[in-house]
């Protein structure tokens, strides 16, 4: 987006203001994406989730038969995923048209998405000059599961850890995922016969009893707690408004709330790197607190360390769930292939680098685990990884993320920031958040 333009020249370019708001279909791309954006404001005025949107709605405002969206979902709220998807099927369904996405984003693949293209790197990785192979799937992600999990076991890779993976997760969704938009699209029989065997991805009962021989029985209570932040503007911004809510041991809370609404705040305060405005905050004497942060700048300061040394500085063997691994058999867990392992620290992409900092906080064996976005940057097969990691992981565990298939997937409850001063338990998990958004 070049600097000095407005968002409505962005938007809509040298169109007459009559032609663009007489369409009704133009109108519901400026609902769903600009509600909040003055169109005379200059982009580069905007903050970073703005300017996504705003790019966003100049693409979907044209009249195009054939459409390709790259990470589409990057910098939008639960409410905007689940609006971007409504207004894709219905733009794209019933053969109007050709819709191409790359995302990570495995709820908006399963509720957009009829075939699935997984790009798979050739002998030796990517980068080396050896073409890899594209794998068609039909069907949306979970039919896609339940296919590669399939393919891996005819392939004799079953006993493999990536194969293992993919049953662990087709297991969830087959058993009626809070995610899924659909009645799966596969042969359920088939997906019956794989997962036969495979237990529920974790025991809530056993963790809890675990957090609690670990944390006591207090973690972090919030007694009349205010809390503000400067704005923009300069003007404090409200996030809480006299709350009292408790955090205990062995808790997986998901946290969902419009962009702006103070999610990372009420994650600094829950950590005590923030205080309230007023009232009280109250710890337990044993909780030892992480926080994954959205841009891992704590990663500068070992640039020249390399992967293996960079988690084994901070441990050489940690536990998860009941079993005991070392930094080498974590790093692989992970998806670090053995040559990416002593690669230097300042070489590694943004998904590496999401995934050493992650590392690094769970070999320091915290029980409060705090993740501000953790799927920024990481591919599926990496976030079934890291979920896999974390459902043995015996600690308290609140997430704040856009990601609604992860939220479903790694926590028991959800709660939501509706920019009212209030933490709002949610029953219905997301999809009651998105009536009580469309009920505002």
């Amino acid at each position: 987006l070049r600097a000095g333009r407005t968002v409505l020249e962005v938007v809509h370019g040298d169109v007459d203001t009559h032609e663009w708001a007489s369409s009704a279909a133009i109108r519901e791309v400026h609902d769903g994406l600009l509600a909040d954006v003055d169109l005379a404001s200059e982009v580069d005025t905007l903050s970073g989730g703005q300017r996504r949107r705003v790019a966003l709605a100049a693409v979907l405002a044209q009249p195009a038969e054939v459409l390709i969206l790259d990470e589409p979902t990057n910098h939008l709220d639960v409410e905007g995923v689940d609006w971007l998807a409504r207004y894709l099927r219905s733009r794209f369904g019933r053969g109007r048209g050709a819709l191409v996405v790359v995302t990570h984003d495995r709820w908006f693949l399963d509720a957009v998405c009829t075939r699935i293209w997984e790009v798979v790197e050739g002998p030796g990785g990517g980068g080396h000059g050896v073409g890899g192979t594209v794998q068609v799937y039909e069907g949306s992600y979970a039919a896609y599961v339940l296919a590669r999990a399939e393919r891996e076991r005819m392939a004799a890779a079953a006993q493999g850890r990536r194969a293992n993976l993919l049953r662990k997760e087709l297991a969830w969704l087959r058993r009626g995922a809070p995610a899924r938009t659909s009645k799966p699209r596969f042969r359920l029989d088939a997906a019956a016969a794989l997962i036969a065997d495979e237990p529920p991805p974790r025991d809530p009962l056993e963790l809890t009893r675990l957090a609690t021989a670990r944390l006591g029985k207090q973690v972090v209570d919030l007694e009349d707690v205010s809390l503000a932040y400067a704005g923009a503007d300069g003007q404090p911004r409200p996030v809480l408004d006299h709350v009292t809510w408790r955090l205990g041991p062995g808790d997986r809370i998901g946290v969902v709330g419009v962009n702006g609404a103070g999610k990372t705040t009420v994650l600094r305060l829950l950590a005590g790197t923030l205080g309230p405005t007023s009232g009280r905050v109250r710890r337990g004497l044993t909780v030892r607190a992480a926080v994954l942060s959205q841009d891992v700048r704590e990663l500068d300061e070992i640039a020249d360390r390399r992967v293996i040394e960079a988690v084994e500085d901070v441990r050489v063997r940690a536990r998860v769930g009941d079993r005991e691994l070392t930094a080498s058999q974590l790093v692989e867990r992970l998806g670090f292939t053995r040559e990416r392992a002593w690669t230097p620290v300042r070489e590694l992409s943004g998904g590496e680098r999401r995934r050493l900092q992650l590392l690094r906080l769970l070999v320091g064996e915290p029980n409060l685990l705090l993740l501000d976005e953790p799927t920024n940057d990481l591919d599926t097969d990496t976030l079934a990884a890291v979920e896999d990691l974390l459902d043995g992981w015996p600690g308290t565990l609140v997430v704040v993320s856009h990601d609604r298939y992860l939220l479903e997937r790694v926590t028991e409850s959800q709660v939501a920031l509706l920019g009212d001063g209030s933490i709002r338990d949610l029953p219905g998990g997301v999809d009651e958040y998105l009536r009580l958004r469309r009920e505002a």
